[in-house]
Formats: structure tokens, sequence, C-alpha cells
């Protein structure tokens, strides 16, 4: 398999490259050259694949012969180490809970698979790489759980002050080792501009390699499209639609890989806090980017989202093609805590903003295409939200073993202005 440039067909690298270099030249986003298929015989077999089995058989047909094939299904196995359950919430509506792995959330499946993918890489080829990471939330803490203590890579994590819970934030600064934590003065999309700035004009004399681990990187999105097969093969159902809470719409794009390769799901949803530019985009046509608005589903918070490049390409840059397959939706913070409060009252069941956004939409869906089974992504466990949880629902959810370590440990961060100047010269400092 090889992978092009968003902005350039013509700029074909391999996967090991496109892993490396995180953005193309151009500042394109690295995508397949051509889209997988996922053969009859796997789909017959999907109802009774585990989630290991899954991610090994789909990754084989984007990594090819990069990563051999007993490295690579090692690196599947351990990946994909924690379960994802498809969990009743109520008649026709299911959670997909993405919080069971080592930072509870689910950007936990894509960090660890590159950071495997990159490790190999590294120690294959006895170089430095060192990784820019812009978040809004659970990205950053995944990434650096993913590639602690990793031989040969380093990674620099940029975060907007004030504005991630303070579970995220010690998830984000209290790592030490190889893991560097920056915390800058603005919003996600200053974060996610200085790291894009540098990729494009940082130089790096030759000395590492500057790579990215947001869902900008390819070795990110595409373990994401695992547990959309995952999700169907547990609700054993073909006729199934799928909301995704979306900010930087990573999460979407894995699953429309999916779609892409031969997975039938009914319909797709993407539901956004107030952050609704592509809602706006799927109803109008047209692309309006705006700035970032804060909310207590603060990983969506992204008013510019990176992998809406992606989906353009995927679709022919055609909106109405698009709004074929992707619904939109956009909640208010009043509503996502109106839909917190009433799930847990009339269900029992506990939901972090980022799910209720996504209940929110499988609901509203769900209401003008009756009869159809819903499942929407609970992307983080709701203890990474104490404050807002227990302020909307009266409930204190049980902090997990892995985030009551890391509330015992002091936060470390480097304290930036929102200008590139400010990250190049750390980055010099560091490593020129």
């Amino acid at each position: 398999m090889k992978y092009i440039s968003s902005r350039d067909k013509n700029h074909i690298v391999s996967f090991e490259e496109a892993v490396k270099r995180g953005l193309a030249p151009n500042k394109g986003l690295y995508m397949p050259q051509e889209f997988i298929k996922m053969d009859d015989d796997f789909y017959a077999n999907l109802f009774d694949m585990s989630l290991q089995e899954i991610g090994y058989q789909v990754g084989k047909k984007y990594v090819g012969d990069e990563i051999p094939d007993a490295d690579f299904k090692a690196l599947c196995n351990e990946v994909l180490n924690f379960d994802i359950p498809l969990v009743m919430v109520k008649d026709n509506i299911y959670s997909l809970e993405l919080f069971h792995g080592p930072t509870c959330a689910f950007k936990d499946v894509g960090a660890r698979f590159m950071a495997r993918c990159l490790g190999y890489f590294s120690q294959k080829n006895k170089e430095k790489t060192v990784i820019l990471v812009a978040t809004s939330g659970d990205t950053g803490s995944a990434v650096a759980r993913g590639f602690l203590n990793v031989p040969g890579v380093d990674v620099i994590i940029l975060y907007p002050s004030g504005k991630v819970s303070e579970i995220q934030e010690k998830q984000l600064t209290t790592n030490g080792g190889n893991i560097t934590a920056l915390e800058v003065n603005g919003v996600f999309d200053d974060c996610q501009r200085l790291v894009k700035t540098a990729f494009a004009n940082f130089d790096t004399k030759n000395r590492f390699h500057l790579t990215s681990a947001n869902s900008i990187n390819i070795a990110r999105l595409i373990p994401q499209s695992f547990y959309y097969y995952y999700a169907v093969a547990q609700a054993k159902d073909y006729d199934t639609a799928i909301c995704v809470p979306s900010g930087n719409f990573g999460n979407l794009t894995g699953g429309i890989l999916a779609w892409k390769s031969g997975l039938t799901i009914k319909q797709f949803v993407a539901a956004t806090n107030i952050n609704d530019t592509v809602p706006n985009y799927l109803e109008s046509g047209i692309y309006t980017p705006k700035p970032s608005k804060q909310t207590i589903s603060n990983a969506m918070d992204v008013g510019d989202p990176s992998n809406f490049e992606r989906l353009e390409l995927i679709f022919d840059r055609d909106s109405k093609k698009m709004h074929q397959t992707i619904e939109g939706y956009s909640f208010t913070d009043d509503q996502t805590r109106k839909k917190m409060q009433q799930v847990k009252d009339l269900y029992g069941y506990t939901l972090d903003p980022h799910g209720a956004v996504g209940y929110l939409g499988i609901e509203k869906y769900l209401a003008a295409n009756p009869g159809t089974k819903g499942i929407f992504l609970e992307t983080a466990h709701p203890a990474k939200f104490l404050d807002v949880v227990k302020d909307v629902t009266g409930i204190t959810p049980d902090l997990p073993p892995t985030l009551q370590d890391c509330m015992k440990k002091t936060k470390k961060s480097i304290k930036i202005d929102n200008k590139y100047e400010d990250l190049a010269q750390i980055l010099t400092q560091k490593y020129l």
C-alpha cells in the first residue's frame, strides 16, 4: 500500500514514510492511494471475530509487508489488549464503550498503534523521532501513555491552558521521561496551528524526524477504523446507524474508511457541540471555519477540524454526496447536561459530556428513522469529567486505578504563548 497527499495525488510515499512525516511537505494529510477492500470471507466471519483478529486482518491491508507478519500480529495483540464492549442503554440504543484502555479514552487505540509502529521503525533504523501533538483533551494523554519510554522517541504535547479537565491535565503533565508538556496561552486551534507551522517551517538539520500523533497522522487514523467493524460484529446487524461525537473528525473518518472497505453501515451521524462547522457544511455546502468555543465537551472544541480535508477527498469535494452518508447535528451545553441527567435517571447509565452529545445525535436520527438500531460512541470514562458529571447527576464516578495513580502526581509543564517562535525556541534548545 502506498500513500498520497490530500493535496497532491502525485506525491506518493510508503507507509513508513507517511507515519514518520505525519504531514506531507505541502501540508496535505496522507491518505491511502486506494481504498482497501475486505473480501467476502472476512464479512462472512465478522460476527465471530475478536477485536485483535479484526485489527490484524484490516491493518495488514494498510501496512503491507513493511512490518513482518509475525511482528504485526504481535503488535495488534499488544495494542488491542482491552475490551471495547457494546452495551445496551435502552431498547435500540447501544453504547460502544471506548474507554477501557490505559488512559480511559478512545484515543488509546490509535495512539498505541502508532506508538508501536513508529517504535518499530525507529528501532529498525536506529534514529531519533520527535512527536509534536496538539490536544484538546484526550489525545495528549493517550499519546503520552502510548509512547512513554519507547526507545528513540520523544513526545512534546501542546495543550490549551485552563481548557482541559483537571484529570486530563494530570495525565498530560505527570509522565516525565521522554514526555514534555507545553501549556499554551490560547485555545486548541492555536495549539494545532503551532504544530502545523512547525512541520512546515522548522529545520531539523537532519538530526531527527519531526512527526505528529494527532489524527493528522495516518497511523492514528487507520486503527480508528477497527472498532467500527467490531461494533457491527457485536451488534450482529448490518442495518445499523452509528453516531460519532466529533471534534477534529478523525474518529468519524476512521469509520468512513471502514465503510469504504465494504462494511455495511446504514448511516453515520456526526454530532458536535456548538462548534458546528461541519454540520453547517452538510446543510449548506459551504465550509466556513470559525474560532473554537469552549464547552463542557472540551475535546470537541474544534472550529476548523483537520480531518475535514480527508473527508472532502473521500467524497470528491461533493457536499451532497457526503451528506448522503453523514448526517450532522449540533447540540448546546444545556442540551448535553439535560441528556446526561435524563439517561442516568431513566436507564442508570452514566454518560460523559462527549458521549452525551453522541447519544443526542443518535436519538435525533432514530426519531426520524424508527426501527433502526443505533450505536453511539462513548469516547471517555465519565470519571475524566468528574466536575461536570457530579454537577449534573449528583453522582461522583469512581476513578479507575490508572486515573487514581496520576492524580497523586505533581503537574510539570512549560508555559508558552501561542506564538510559533516560542515553540521553535524549545525545539532548538532541546534538539539542535
